[in-house]
């Protein structure tokens, strides 16, 4: 695939069927389905129907999704587990976690809900978690952080990109202030892998989780879990299971014996069908490219918020790329409704805590961006303005 990221679109849209009738741009909540992992998922049914159980090829399977997560975050499958969601890893690794002289969890204002549950959960062990509010243009302050980190912090927990506006985070400033004070870093990155450049080993975080749904084009059922193995091999999971054991094929049921890697934050068997689906959406996404990706999604975005912008409309993701991922989130009067508008139209978009979330991805192109504004403002009554 050797043109521009300008005409990156056009040249891949034949893989996404959903294309022939609709303008999709909601890539933050399911990437738009391509016709390699439909045929991924038809390869696991074939084998069904004609070979039954094919557990020795469903283990490599999962061994082959394990390196293609390994790929896109630029580091060594042995760091990496194959989780059945970020859920999944980030309980396991909270239940790594003592609670005792360092007993504290910063966060944000900007993560998920999964991530929220999770350590406030942990209070019952004896956790504290303190939650550090997004600025007024929803970026986060690096100084407000730094004010609640101390010496009692067992991890810092952040959010890549926010789900609910688009904003990016600085991981790298993030990691080096949390480990100058002792801490540990994890970072969903469920709302940026696959559209936003991702080197575990250059921005030096501790853990990082997601899952393939969204811009990895593939499934529910599949999370990836990556586990720095320079700083975090202390840590052993007492939420566990058989996938997680040094040794699966010994069946070992007389004592816990953990693997040495990533594995040890695995559980039981793995989601075999949506192993099939990862492997596709994810290989896809490295030969489309994940470098050009951002710079056509980007172009497109930068277009989409001058414009709504020039129409008056409100703009709650920052404008700078360095501070925003793939979705633009542009507020509304009522969300819900426009979202439902828009889709009369042909056009799938999402909302989230008031605003329109629009999220184009690599087969995305500006005639879907002109259909867009189009509609908007044909329904400008539900676009919130300054």
């Amino acid at each position: 695939m050797n043109d521009t990221s300008t005409g990156l679109g056009e040249s891949i849209r034949h893989r996404f069927p959903i294309f022939e009738n609709r303008v999709y741009l909601n890539s933050c909540s399911q990437g738009a389905l391509a016709d390699s992992v439909r045929a991924a998922y038809t390869s696991y049914l074939d084998s069904l129907e004609a070979e039954g159980s094919l557990w020795s090829h469903w283990v490599e399977q999962s061994e082959r999704a394990r390196g293609a997560f390994a790929r896109l975050l630029h580091t060594d499958p042995d760091s990496v587990a194959v989780t059945t969601s970020a859920s999944a890893g980030v309980a396991s690794l909270a239940s790594a976690l003592d609670f005792g002289e360092r007993d504290t969890i910063v966060t944000t204002d900007l993560e998920f809900p999964t991530i929220g549950q999770i350590w406030h959960a942990q209070a019952r062990r004896g956790a504290r978690v303190v939650h550090v509010p997004a600025e007024p243009d929803n970026t986060l302050s690096l100084d407000r952080l730094a004010a609640a980190i101390d010496e009692r912090t067992a991890i810092v927990s952040v959010t890549h990109v926010c789900f609910r506006n688009g904003s990016r985070l600085d991981l790298a400033s993030i990691a080096e202030l949390a480990h100058s004070r002792g801490a540990l870093v994890l970072v969903d990155a469920y709302q940026s892998a696959g559209a936003v450049p991702i080197d575990v080993g250059a921005l030096g975080v501790d853990f990082v989780t997601g899952g393939a749904l969204k811009y990895l084009l593939a499934s529910p059922g599949i999370g990836y879990f990556y586990a720095n193995p320079a700083t975090t091999g202390h840590l052993v999971p007492t939420v566990t299971g058989w996938f997680a054991d040094i040794d699966v094929n010994a069946m070992q049921i007389s004592e816990y014996r953990p693997a040495p890697n990533a594995r040890r934050f695995e559980s039981g068997t793995p989601p075999i069908p949506s192993v099939y689906a990862a492997i596709a959406g994810v290989e896809l996404m490295l030969e489309i490219g994940v470098e050009r990706t951002a710079d056509h999604v980007g172009r497109l975005n930068d277009r989409l918020i001058d414009e709504v912008a020039g129409m008056g409309g409100i703009i709650a993701t920052p404008k700078d790329r360095a501070h925003r991922g793939p979705l633009i989130a542009i507020a509304s009067t009522d969300a819900e409704q426009l979202v439902d508008r828009l889709g009369t139209e042909g056009i799938v978009t999402s909302s989230r805590g008031g605003n329109l979330r629009v999220s184009p991805h690599c087969y995305n192109t500006d005639g879907d961006i002109d259909r867009l504004l189009a509609a908007l403002h044909t329904h400008k009554d539900l676009v919130r303005t300054a």
